[in-house]
């Protein structure tokens, strides 16, 4: 096997502006990027032909308002950036109202079980995409594609037999465009629409994912989030659980989240008998990966683009996620959860593929194992590049500073510290 080859991206600080960038910076003239709650609403009720009924209102509008408050104190967001977070709003609260359409039309839905969810959480970049989308192999287990994720009920005509899924297309036309403008992207976290996808869309049908934060800074809304109970937004995430189940099983589901780290508690209140596995790596070196991807594809969202604003932003973030996530650990036992260090996840994956399945006691059948060791050998680390990281120099990262900030995660769980 060749070495993989180095990308090094040399204008994070100063982005070169490709035509496709300036006019995404902008976005569509015809666009109302000034949208209140009640103009999202409305968009979504005419995208679902005039449905009008969001289910129980456990804070939606108090928190989507609290993002689009939010939204307008970061100046630095171009409008641009500013749109695609209210295109996202509208297409999510399109999807609860297919959603709490459907249950109405089908109340057995909600008596569907939801059977031992084999859940796992971790920082950001510390390995949870590389091992849901191995385990996903499995096709005992019911995992999350992008397209589905974005679109979980289908449109009123369903496409013929034979052709492509109409959600798959219009996912995989975003993201090829997405990708287009940003080539490196693939390197460090690859968007194929058939991919499999973390449940955060999922959560975002509440207004209650953190992934608002990875497009902008809004410390508004995150102290709104941290200040209230999710358990009821994980609930709401189960009662789309239900609905997917609905259309296809099996019902035993993979999910995936570096959420679900900070929200240890909600999740067994919401799936007791789930099987948890955590994975954990040096944040320092989460950090790197975390900055530089986000940083990458702020040339699109900001002006300036700010490199070390963005790493101050996420060292905070990231230090309340970690310091939630010691609060709850210990909610779950060593019967169901696990903690998975990332130097040995990478020194030994099959051996940490057993030792999951002997937790979440599914038997390993030869069939089960061969594809999931053809994944393996498939998908080697790196296969699309490996990325150059420059916390220091380009985000003006002190790691003596950054290590000490983070000496109460480390004390608490071995990671490898990472050059």
């Amino acid at each position: 096997m060749s070495a993989p080859r180095d990308i090094i991206i040399d204008d994070l600080a100063q982005p070169r502006l490709t035509p496709a960038i300036v006019a995404a910076r902008w976005g569509p003239a015809d666009f109302d990027a000034d949208m209140d709650v009640g103009g999202i609403l409305s968009r979504a009720s005419a995208l679902t032909g005039g449905l009008s009924d969001f289910g129980e209102d456990s804070g939606v509008r108090e928190r989507l308002a609290v993002v689009l408050q939010s939204l307008a104190e970061d100046e630095g967001l171009t409008r641009g950036g500013r749109i695609t977070i209210i295109s996202h709003a509208i297409r999510v609260m399109a999807n609860r109202l297919r959603i709490e359409d459907l249950v109405k039309r089908h109340p057995e839905i909600l008596d569907i079980p939801i059977e031992k969810p084999l859940i796992i959480a971790g920082l950001p970049r510390s390995g949870t995409t590389h091992l849901v989308n191995w385990l996903a192999r499995d096709e005992r287990l019911r995992s999350l594609s992008l397209w589905e994720s974005e679109e979980p009920v289908p449109g009123a005509r369903p496409s013929p037999p034979g052709t492509p899924d109409p959600r798959q297309v219009r996912s995989a036309e975003f993201w090829r465009h997405f990708e287009s403008m940003l080539p490196h992207m693939a390197a460090m976290h690859g968007m194929e629409a058939g991919s499999i996808h973390e449940d955060n869309e999922l959560l975002y049908m509440d207004v209650n994912c953190y992934s608002w934060e990875f497009q902008t800074r809004i410390p508004r809304w995150i102290d709104h989030y941290f200040a209230h109970d999710r358990t009821p937004s994980y609930r709401y995430e189960k009662k789309v659980l239900q609905v997917l189940s609905w259309f296809r099983g099996p019902n035993r589901w993979l999910l995936k989240s570096p959420q679900h780290m900070e929200n240890l508690g909600a999740l067994k209140a919401v799936f007791p008998d789930a099987t948890l596995v955590v994975t954990h790596r040096d944040p320092v070196a989460v950090l790197r990966s975390l900055t530089t991807m986000l940083g990458y594809g702020d040339r699109i969202r900001r002006d300036p683009v700010d490199p070390p604003g963005l790493a101050r932003h996420w060292a905070e973030r990231i230090e309340r996620l970690l310091r939630a996530c010691i609060d709850q650990r210990d909610l779950w036992g060593p019967d169901q959860s696990l903690d998975v260090l990332f130097h040995d996840y990478m020194a030994d994956q099959e051996g940490m593929m057993r030792r999951v399945y002997d937790l979440a006691g599914l038997p390993l059948t030869l069939q089960a194992e061969r594809a999931l060791l053809d994944y393996l050998a498939d998908n080697p680390r790196h296969a699309q590049g490996r990325v150059a990281y420059d916390l220091e120099g380009v985000f003006g990262v002190d790691m003596a500073m950054l290590r000490d900030r983070f000496a109460f995660y480390y004390d608490r769980f071995p990671v490898r510290q990472e050059n």
